[in-house]
């Protein structure tokens, strides 16, 4: 029996996907089509291409599935383990039962959450409702589809993107704002799907990188393209698994290794290869910024980097950046190695100068609280500890994080070499960061 680090067993949790009420099994949390799970219609018209495949509504409730049972079982208090089973109604369950698939996808799974996943697969009743949308506006066969968010990163490769392969760029849109279809490059417009879960246990949501990850690798079948650019920078690819939190399972959602074991998972399910690219993984985010302003300088500033929404980071009405979490810090640092500035009202926390957190914050922000203070110290702790990645006495851990990297990444040489001069230079912009804080700045007192 598995156990976790304290010898317990680990949290179980059993999902069954149901196509209707009335086919709940004893011992297994419903998870039913059109309650839990919803299909936007018109967000699946974007998806109509000269020939719809049933397999490709399948990988689209895989991912649905797997996000439900994500989010439905906490994690223990004491280490980072659950056992979750799902069971999923497929229009082709020999194709999805098929060795290779199924250990492949167990296999991306388990190592992007660092939990026991199970999955059986059975005949579904009704196929998901086809898209209707115009066969004869065909967008024409892509380059390469590029996994689109509202972060800096994202825009700055679909503009350096952009102008190596004009518009035979397909941007796929990850998050849920809706958008018009046009004709830009922009056929995708939102995940076609909405999960709701009942009691929403687990917010870690490590299943995130399969969904999206899932999302761009059906928009590169569908367009022939059989390729994935990947947007993130450096920092934000191999940071997070370099320098983890707490007891917390290494983030490997942006990551290379993950990227190759769901390279693996969508060429044996749709029989075609299919394969991310990482063209940003050896600059930093502030070399990213930096090339894009040199053809577009203005558009940047309207990204959005912070992850907290309207509840938790607005200022008299209006949302803004926390200012302080990792991804807020790694914003700040890179605007600053790019040469460029904001308007401190980007923030909430709008004075970095000021001797504490409490005087550097809005003083009309409503949530200065200690979560607020923990954001704080683990984002600025997140850019030390990248930094301090760059020194001589931890090369054995960014040699082993090489080697394994290695192994996934072909033709390229000396990447240990590589990671040494990326953590070096960000190192250097950090340090250049702190530099121009002032000399009483609550950022310097904490490192």
């Amino acid at each position: 029996m598995i156990r976790s680090a304290t010898g317990a067993a680990p949290p179980e949790a059993r999902v069954a996907v149901c196509e209707h009420e009335g086919q709940q099994l004893d011992g297994w949390h419903q998870c039913e089509l059109g309650r839990h799970i919803g299909f936007s219609t018109t967000a699946l018209e974007s998806y109509a291409f000269s020939s719809w495949e049933p397999v490709v509504g399948d990988a689209m409730l895989v991912a649905a599935s797997v996000e439900f049972a994500d989010l439905s079982r906490r994690r223990p208090s004491h280490g980072w383990a659950r056992r979750l089973s799902l069971r999923i109604p497929v229009d082709d369950p020999f194709r999805w039962e098929r060795p290779a698939v199924k250990e492949a996808l167990l296999e991306a799974l388990r190592f992007v959450t660092g939990d026991h996943w199970s999955v059986d697969f059975f005949q579904r009743e009704r196929s998901i409702q086809e898209p209707q949308g115009d066969r004869f506006a065909l967008f024409p066969p892509s380059r390469a589809v590029l996994a689109y968010s509202e972060g800096m990163d994202s825009l700055a490769v679909a503009g350096l993107a952009k102008a190596c392969l004009g518009e035979e760029v397909v941007r796929v849109r990850l998050g849920r704002r809706p958008r018009a279809m046009s004709r830009n490059g922009e056929p995708f417009v939102s995940i076609p799907y909405r999960v709701r879960v009942p009691r929403r246990s687990e917010a870690s949501a490590m299943s995130r990188g399969f969904k999206f990850a899932t999302t761009a690798g059906i928009a590169a079948y569908l367009t022939r393209a059989n390729r994935v650019i990947v947007p993130e920078s450096g920092q934000g690819s191999l940071g997070p698994p370099l320098v983890t939190v707490g007891h917390a399972y290494p983030d490997y959602r942006n990551h290379p290794e993950f990227m190759y074991r769901m390279e693996r998972f969508l060429e044996a399910v749709f029989e075609q290869p299919i394969r991310y690219h990482f063209p940003r993984l050896w600059h930093t985010k502030g070399e990213t910024l930096a090339g894009f302003v040199a053809i577009d300088d203005e558009r940047w500033r309207s990204t959005k980097s912070c992850w907290k929404d309207n509840r938790w980071s607005s200022v008299r009405g209006s949302w803004r950046h926390c200012g302080v979490c990792a991804a807020c810090m790694l914003r700040r640092v890179s605007v600053h190695a790019a040469g460029l500035t904001e308007d401190p009202e980007t923030y909430i926390c709008t004075d970095m100068n000021a001797s504490t957190l409490e005087t550097a914050v809005d003083p009309d922000f409503n949530h200065p609280n200690g979560a607020y203070r923990d954001y704080a110290i683990a984002g600025t702790r997140h850019m030390a500890d990248l930094a301090a990645m760059a020194g001589g006495d931890v090369r054995p851990t960014v040699r082993r994080h090489a080697k394994s990297l290695g192994r996934v990444i072909a033709g390229i040489e000396d990447i240990e070499g590589r990671m040494v001069r990326l953590l070096e230079r960000h190192s250097d912009e950090w340090r250049d960061f702190l530099n121009s804080l002032g000399p009483t700045s609550f950022v310097k007192h904490w490192v």
